[in-house]
């Protein structure tokens, strides 16, 4: 297999794209499983006896009280509420480790060093790696096996693996798993897994699964006004990255305010794009009618849905809306109706004010 390597420059430059066959990568992830070397993102690891608390405090999630074998997704948030960094979180054998996109690592690691202040807790780089498992055939005993375990971990939770390391599955999710272990044993990990009749893919193949699920990314899926609202990054452990019932952190009002008074002023949609033409640019312009109502997210050539793409665009834009991308390439597109968002029902804080003005009994 000839291993062709990630756009340079791109997020995933230094990875590898595809093994000559993307589109039969991705039919493989669908029909068995794949392991994708996503080691270009950059780990941490946080040690101390109030590391708990003191993440808590600076971070949107709720993890004070995570047990062990925890796993989540976490955020960053600026004094409005904006979104700066988002990562996957696993508590496990005394440590947190941290894990987020390849060029967030060091901004991330400068901006919590600065945060510790006088608080039992150590941030550091680690020498992690991480392999990424996807597809049904999962399921198959020969995967925990080759990994030495006798069953693979349920939703948002992590097993240790053995010799140092650990297996995770990620919230919201049942076809894919990630091998977290030290990155010289990485390509032991990846051979035994490859003998259990897993097939490498690149991350093309990934990336085609993430975007098709309608799963955000940093820097991508995200300018530098997204809020969590508009991307799903909602909820609580397990089912988002903002937990709604937590003290106070920066950028907490701005959570607060829209969810209880308002609603995001844009939404994060699952775009079809006309494939016939050359491929539209992150970031570029989303118009309507000559009218910019939306951004680009990510783009990416899908095995069955054809030229798919994540985008950010007004919060109650009919589905229906004629598109077309607004950069160099122009091409026309279409939101999938089933990935609007559904319209929740009215805020407390909303409910109540309207009351008041008479517009709700």
């Amino acid at each position: 297999m000839s291993a062709v390597p990630a756009p340079d420059p791109g997020p995933d430059a230094g990875a590898v794209w595809h093994y000559g066959d993307p589109l039969g990568e991705q039919r493989a992830a669908a029909e068995g499983a794949i392991v994708v070397d996503r080691s270009h993102r950059a780990v941490l690891t946080i040690t101390g006896g109030e590391r708990k608390s003191w993440l808590h405090t600076v971070s949107s999630q709720h993890v004070s009280e995570l047990p062990d074998g925890a796993v989540t997704e976490n955020l960053s948030l600026d004094g409005q509420g904006r979104v700066e960094d988002h990562w996957l979180q696993t508590e496990l054998d005394g440590r947190t480790v941290l894990d987020t996109e390849p060029w967030r690592g060091e901004p991330l690691l400068s901006f919590l060093r600065k945060m510790v202040f006088w608080a039992d807790v150590t941030v550091e780089s680690a020498d992690l790696g991480v392999l990424s498992l996807l597809g049904a055939g999962l399921a198959d005993p020969a995967v925990p096996a080759a990994l030495g375990l006798s069953a693979l971990p349920d939703a948002a939770t992590a097993v240790e693996l053995p010799g140092g390391g650990f297996v995770r599955r990620l919230p919201g999710t049942s076809a894919e798993i990630d091998v977290v272990a030290p990155r010289p044993e990485l390509a032991g990990w990846r051979d035994k897994l490859v003998a259990a009749g897993i097939r490498p893919a690149g991350v093309w193949a990934y990336e085609a699964h993430r975007v098709a699920a309608r799963r955000p990314r940093l820097g991508l899926d995200t300018d530098e006004r997204t809020i969590p609202h508009e991307v799903g990054w909602i909820g609580g452990p397990g089912v988002g990255a903002v937990h709604l019932d937590k003290g106070c952190y920066r950028g907490q009002e701005t959570v607060a305010r829209v969810h209880n008074l308002g609603k995001p002023p844009r939404m994060l949609v699952l775009l079809h794009l006309d494939g016939s033409a050359d491929r539209p640019a992150t970031g570029d312009p989303l118009l309507a009618g000559g009218r910019t109502v939306g951004r680009l997210g990510t783009v990416v050539d899908h095995v069955d849905e054809g030229v798919i793409a994540l985008a950010l665009v007004k919060r109650g834009l009919p589905a229906d809306t004629a598109l077309t991308t607004g950069g160099d390439v122009q091409v026309a597109a279409a939101v999938d109706p089933d990935s609007v968002p559904t319209v929740d029902g009215m805020g407390a804080g909303r409910l109540a004010v309207e009351r008041l003005r008479g517009g709700a009994r």
